[in-house]
């Protein structure tokens, strides 16, 4: 009699569940951060994105984007792993060359990328190396050649990581100079001469953000990272067909590309509960067939392209588990592309 009654309340548990997690939500407020200062590309996706999110989620909660920049996206992702709750009511977008810095053992991440839950993606899209169109260094025999300098936001960060790589890998002469909040103040500072160019950046951002330079050809594009060219790139060089025939060479350009697949991501903090996730994870999927955030992202020129939440999640781990002998050498080839 008493294995019945608790076979009863096991069952009754079961499907309580689900509705007690849907009625959470209701009256809640929740938080997305974006480590980009307002006006990048990563904060007008959230923008976009916010206010129609919480529609899709039982009980309808607000949505607010918070941001959080420093540290080339470190400050962002180890507040969302460490400190904020984990109850579901906090999301981060993260930067993605943060997967790239932890898969290659970089510092300051205080949280394995593979502990969170991945919510959905917003885009993918090949990472660009740009100069402003009055460098000296307008193509990538130029950069060979000739230095140019180049803004990111901090070590931790893609536009940082992987233009180093592209140094060591294609032999290009690039310096960076570090700790710009985000895209605009790069982009003020090449148009008052400080800068001759951006670290790599995602093509999807500049569609974005800079279309007026894009058509005024104020950019000059050099190299693209990613599985295929860019159908708006197609005369721009792929870094995998620079290296093509150093087998070694090869298989770093493929482990970036998977590992900057994914240019958008969004997670919850470790510890959400799974019936709270799920629910998060239908509310991305159904906000991206949402007719009026796709009208908004076109007028605001965003690209959509997305994963789902199971994609994004195998992805991180794909790239957490790449051979060690492969994460080495790219390890190596940033290190030298620094030098």
């Amino acid at each position: 009699m008493l294995w019945a009654r608790i076979s009863v309340i096991v069952w009754l548990a079961a499907f309580a569940s689900p509705a007690s997690a849907a009625e959470f939500f209701a009256g809640k407020v929740i938080s997305i951060s974006t480590h980009a200062a307002p006006g990048g590309g990563y904060d007008t996706y959230l923008r976009a994105f916010a206010p129609h999110f919480g529609k899709h989620i039982p009980g309808q909660p607000n949505v607010i984007v918070i941001n959080q920049p420093g540290a080339g996206g470190l400050t962002a992702i180890n507040y969302a792993g460490r400190i904020a709750p984990r109850d579901g009511t906090f999301l981060t977008l993260a930067n993605e060359g943060i997967l790239f810095a932890q898969a290659t053992g970089g510092k300051g991440l205080q949280v394995s990328l593979d502990d969170f839950h991945w919510v959905g993606n917003f885009v993918r899209s090949n990472v660009v190396i740009i100069t402003w169109y009055k460098s000296g260094v307008k193509s990538l025999a130029d950069a060979k050649r000739a230095q140019a300098t180049l803004g990111t936001t901090g070590v931790g960060a893609e536009s940082d990581q992987l233009t180093l790589l592209v140094n060591a890998l294609a032999g290009t002469r690039f310096r960076l100079i570090r700790g710009y909040e985000g895209a605009a103040q790069i982009n003020a500072a090449m148009e008052r001469g400080e800068l001759d160019g951006r670290g790599a950046n995602m093509w999807a951002s500049y569609k974005a953000l800079n279309s007026n330079e894009i058509r005024d050809h104020k950019f000059n594009f050099i190299v693209q990272i990613g599985a295929s060219k860019e159908p708006d790139l197609p005369d721009v060089p792929l870094l995998s067909d620079v290296v093509r025939g150093d087998a070694k060479k090869e298989a770093i350009v493929r482990f970036v590309a998977l590992a900057s697949r994914h240019a958008r991501p969004v997670a919850a903090p470790p510890g959400v509960p799974l019936e709270r996730v799920q629910i998060l994870r239908r509310a991305f999927d159904a906000t991206m067939d949402d007719p009026a955030f796709l009208a908004d992202a076109q007028r605001l020129r965003l690209e959509i392209s997305p994963a789902n939440g199971d994609e994004v999640q195998h992805a991180v781990h794909q790239v957490l588990t790449t051979r060690p002998d492969i994460v080495r050498e790219a390890a190596a080839a940033m290190a030298a592309g620094n030098q």
